[in-house]
């Protein structure tokens, strides 16, 4: 093959393998920051203390006392979701 066919062939197949090479480490590294959408940001957590504020497991009856809250999330105990309960007079 002479060199006037083969240098141009060269050069393209360099610059495919060199596209593909950045592609896949754009790829690997994630997307850019603040590229991800959240909402609005989290709110403050809330004293709860007084409100007397139980996650309970019936499986076992495992309780956790809530004092503070932000945003719930009811925790698994047993593989089952713990129920919330509220009793009275800050027991």
């Amino acid at each position: 093959m002479p060199w006037w066919i083969a240098f141009p062939v060269a050069v393209a197949i360099g610059y495919v393998v060199w596209r593909l090479g950045i592609a896949t480490l754009r790829a690997l590294s994630g997307p850019p920051p603040g590229s991800y959408d959240d909402g609005p940001p989290p709110k403050e957590a809330e004293d709860v203390d007084e409100l007397a504020v139980y996650l309970v497991c019936d499986e076992c009856g495992t309780e956790l006392k809530v004092s503070r809250i932000g945003e719930l999330q009811i925790p698994r105990h047993c593989g089952e979701k713990m129920r919330v309960e509220r009793r009275a007079g800050g027991a």
